[in-house]
């Protein structure tokens, strides 16, 4: 029950000014630490979250928070996975988010959801706290508890204010009238949700002042804990739970002898990209979204094999996005941050031309992320692209693979072509250089990320064969992933229907 999770006093001697001054010196050291912190605070309804909130920010300069207040989702952000919308709202390094109800808004006003829904939903969130909680986030969850009296008096007292009556929604009076049920539905939920690395705490609201003063006392200790936790894990370069064994060389498994004749890429790739482009229109009328992903050696062609996969579909269906070095603003957030965003819309198509497998590629062998961020990133990718096909998401994984040789034909080519001199640069040359580390690292890539969705490897020393091979693999997929959809939506139906 609630009553396992209440706070018990730390310090109680601290008074109130002491504790905002506290806040304000704990804020600047995160400022000058680049340490995020997400502060998220949920309740019952009439609980006072607003005054809360209101006292746990008043030692706080305005210019390195945000209050984000999350209700019922809006009609775009139903177009997206379930927690797009959070992810858009995560803190950047050195600034704190507070989180007004929060990801778990939707969990806790659902009466209907049975115990299966509610533990997938806890366990994309418990994802997402443990990726933010690794990538050195302070995470604090507060849950502010109420009598069913108490919450009884707080709405008559809102209906009488002369402007607090906007306060009060139906949620208010469902929960009230529904209050064992509710009791139940959020010990739940906060059992399961919570973990050594990010606690529910739970407060006493009855009375307001005291509660707040409370939470105030709680947020000064937990985000000092966590400043201490961080600093001190910066000290420790390598991964101490590092112990992979390369034992699957898969790109050995590449026939890079494979070709296609002339004719038949012809015929081929004009029937494949009809049958695509209809494909397409199929998804975006049953509303699935789908996610495609290039990756290979450099100049392995993947330019190319998007221009044919998009060649027939509707322009306004699809987005290619390309993956560069991540600019000064995304480096401020979690390395995933920008991929969440760019995640596409329910019925429409993202392209990736390079992906969030940079992590484990450029950034591990260029020096960019140490060894414990890279290598903890194969399981948060994982669970990243288990998210998305959750969602209903088709998600289809490309590596492109040359050999060494055909590599400096396409460099020397490009070099003495003025048309396509731009696709070459220093950096292709410099990476050229470490062909072999990069192929131990790819190795590594496709042996622990062929999970949510395999990787597909193509052979690209011929690109006309290279590229009806993808769009052999985009079709099969496109029909099989329709396929399967409309039987699992129609299974969810009839759940739902014998649920009432």
């Amino acid at each position: 029950m609630l009553n396992n999770f209440i706070f018990e006093n730390e310090n109680p001697e601290w008074t109130r000014s002491e504790m905002e001054e506290m806040m304000g010196r704990l804020s600047r050291k995160t400022l000058q630490e680049k340490i995020p912190v997400l502060i998220v605070v949920d309740g019952w309804e009439s609980s006072g979250k607003g005054f809360v909130i209101s006292r746990l920010i008043k030692g706080l300069d305005p210019r390195y928070f945000e209050v984000s207040v999350f209700e019922e989702p809006t009609d775009e952000e139903r177009k997206h996975p379930f927690m797009w919308r959070f992810w858009k709202s995560i803190p950047k390094k050195g600034t704190t988010a507070i989180f007004d109800r929060s990801i778990y808004f939707k969990l806790m006003h659902n009466l209907r959801m049975d115990d299966y829904e509610l533990k997938t939903a806890v366990e994309e969130i418990s994802v997402m706290e443990k990726q933010l909680h690794a990538d050195d986030t302070i995470v604090l969850k507060i849950f502010l508890h109420e009598t069913r009296e108490t919450q009884a008096k707080r709405i008559r007292e809102y209906e009488e204010g002369k402007y607090q009556s906007f306060f009060i929604s139906s949620r208010d009076y469902r929960q009230n009238k529904l209050y064992d049920k509710y009791l139940k539905h959020f010990s739940k939920i906060l059992a399961w949700s919570h973990t050594e690395a990010c606690p529910w705490k739970v407060f006493s609201s009855e009375d307001l002042k005291a509660c707040a003063k409370e939470v105030l006392r709680y947020a000064v200790n937990y985000i000092g804990c966590g400043i201490d936790r961080i600093l001190k894990n910066r000290t420790m370069q390598y991964s101490p739970y590092r112990n992979y064994v390369e034992d699957r060389h898969l790109l050995n498994t590449v026939d890079l002898a494979a070709s296609i004749e002339p004719a038949d890429y012809r015929t081929e790739k004009k029937r494949l990209q009809t049958e695509i482009a209809e494909l397409a229109m199929r998804f975006k009328a049953e509303e699935i979204p789908m996610v495609v992903v290039f990756e290979g050696m450099d100049a392995a062609g993947k330019g190319g094999c998007i221009r044919r996969l998009t060649a027939k579909i509707d322009p306004r269906l699809y987005h290619v996005s390309t993956t560069a070095k991540p600019s000064s603003e995304e480096y401020r957030y979690h390395y995933l941050w920008r991929f969440y965003r760019r995640l596409p819309k329910n019925g429409e198509i993202t392209i990736f031309d390079r992906s969030w497998y940079g992590r484990v590629m450029v950034e591990r062998i260029e020096g960019f992320a140490t060894e414990k961020e890279w290598d903890r990133a194969y399981e948060e990718i994982n669970d990243f692209e288990l998210y998305m096909t959750r969602h209903d998401t088709l998600l289809i994984k490309f590596f492109l693979y040359i050999d060494s040789e055909e590599q400096y034909n396409r460099f020397k080519a490009r070099e003495e072509n003025p048309q396509k001199a731009w696709k070459l640069t220093d950096e292709d040359w410099r990476n050229r250089e470490k062909w072999d580390a990069y192929v131990v690292s790819m190795n590594e890539m496709l042996a622990r990320t062929d999970k949510a969705s395999p990787w597909v490897l193509i052979a690209g020393n011929d690109k006309k064969y290279e590229r009806i091979e993808v769009l052999k693999e985009v079709r099969r997929r496109m029909e099989e992933h329709l396929a399967a959809v409309t039987a699992r939506r129609a299974r969810r139906k009839a759940r739902k229907e014998e649920r009432k």
